[in-house]
């Protein structure tokens, strides 16, 4: 057994010693490698080095583990060094798994970078940093550790309403026009706010991401907003309004209302209108040239994108000649690794974890007041959002008839005026 040991400590050494030469080269990037190397273009040596010695060392985030699609060609390093990687790589991850813990030493970092973490640029860090030092800002630390960005516009006593913004993965920012209107028309207190993974708030490095912890994360920051059923009021737009679905299934003692925008029930129905009434709605030619990209599994083609944003997106998402800053700021800012993940590739093309998302037949158990917001021109079927507001025991609905998946910004007033309306029935 100690002789293992000198051998894994000698060849963790060597290996540090490549390390030092890769850094030179700058070729860490992420979490997995591709090495390029002579006689074949690509040979994947993708290992994840937190399973290295699985057993005795599950929690140790090691520090080797961080490239990711980088190329390195193996041409230019030492012809010593080609042949030492590759079986250092092979031994330790061989030999490791039964040796303890405590045995082996410390590699210099514990670094972890996960392929849902935004990892961002000084310019990017500082424009998080100038955004949290803003009037109205609190990031709200959770139970696991990890902070979320709020921002508090207004102030009322009686109607507080936390916005849940769509993606996953998306940011607060295009729902600003709720800040811009609600309070200062309406006398609201409006509290804008981004998820766990999203660009102001933090990057968990886990696989964390469900809808029961974000359940549970919506309900941490409220109890960190001091909010309760006597004034508060949940704002859920696309993915939020699942969020707000769920959370009121679980928690809807401390609502004093629910308003759901432009989301139905079920992913299925969802995907279903788009296939059988978005899409037959486009010309014969272009939807043969969408679905060549989608059969070939070329959905970040730049023609296929380009597509869906002039055919599908101007007609369904914004509607508006020119998409206001907001909108446009916060999809680029879009965490689309988290989003591809849990939402798939597209708003036109669904999948990913949600694709058999479906409390259609749960509504019924929502007794709190609930408004059902739909658009004439949105992704979700306005007639399916007005059926909810029947199947829920206290519910209203609201269709923008000019408007489209973002409402609150293609048909404003009628938007602004009919959630305002909503609110005072309630509040009466």
């Amino acid at each position: 057994m100690h002789g293992v040991r000198m051998q894994v400590k000698h060849a963790r050494m060597k290996f540090l010693m490549v390390l030092v030469w890769l850094r030179r080269r700058e070729a860490f990037q992420d979490r997995k490698y591709i090495i390029e190397c002579k006689k074949e273009r690509f040979i994947d040596i993708i290992y994840e080095y937190e399973a290295w010695h699985r057993e005795a060392c599950a929690k140790r985030k090691v520090e080797m583990a961080l490239l990711w699609r980088t190329r390195i060609n193996l041409q230019t390093m030492p012809r010593s060094f080609q042949f030492l990687l590759t079986a250092i790589i092979l031994f330790l991850n061989a030999s490791c798994s039964n040796v303890a813990e405590k045995e082996l030493p410390e590699l210099a970092s514990n670094a972890v970078v996960s392929a849902y973490a935004m990892e961002f640029t000084p310019e990017q860090q500082k424009e998080r940093e100038a955004k949290w030092a803003e009037p109205g800002v609190r990031r709200v630390e959770l139970s696991n550790g990890y902070n979320v960005f709020t921002q508090t516009f207004g102030e009322s006593a009686d109607v507080c309403i936390l916005a849940l913004h769509g993606g996953p993965a998306a940011t607060h920012e295009y729902l600003l026009s709720l800040a811009y209107d609600l309070p200062a028309q309406h006398g609201f207190e409006v509290v804008m706010y981004d998820q766990l993974g999203s660009f102001f708030s933090d990057q968990p490095t886990e696989d964390i991401w469900n809808i029961d912890r974000w359940v549970e994360e919506v309900e941490e920051v409220r109890q960190a907003l001091g909010y309760d059923a006597s004034n508060f009021y949940l704002l859920g737009n696309s993915w939020g309004g699942i969020l707000a679905m769920e959370y009121a299934l679980r928690y809807q003692e401390n609502l004093n209302g629910l308003i759901v925008c432009n989301m139905v029930s079920s992913i299925p129905e969802y995907a279903a209108y788009n296939q059988n009434v978005l899409r037959p709605q486009m010309r014969p030619s272009l939807l043969d040239s969408l679905n060549a990209f989608e059969e070939a599994g070329d959905l970040q083609n730049e023609t296929y994108l380009e597509l869906i944003q002039t055919e599908f997106y101007n007609k369904h998402i914004c509607r508006l000649d020119a998409w206001p800053e907001e909108v446009e700021t916060s999809f680029a800012k879009l965490n689309y690794p988290l989003y591809d993940l849990m939402q798939g590739p597209s708003e036109f093309k669904v999948g990913g974890r949600l694709i058999d998302w479906d409390i259609t037949d749960r509504l019924k158990e929502i007794s709190a007041p609930t408004l059902m917001v739909g658009a004439t021109h949105d992704t979700m079927d306005p007639e399916a959002m007005r059926r909810q507001s029947e199947w829920v025991q206290n519910g209203q609905s609201l269709t923008c008839e000019a408007g489209s998946h973002l409402c609150m910004w293609d048909d404003r007033e009628v938007f602004m005026s009919g959630v305002a309306a909503f609110i005072a029935g309630v509040e009466r």
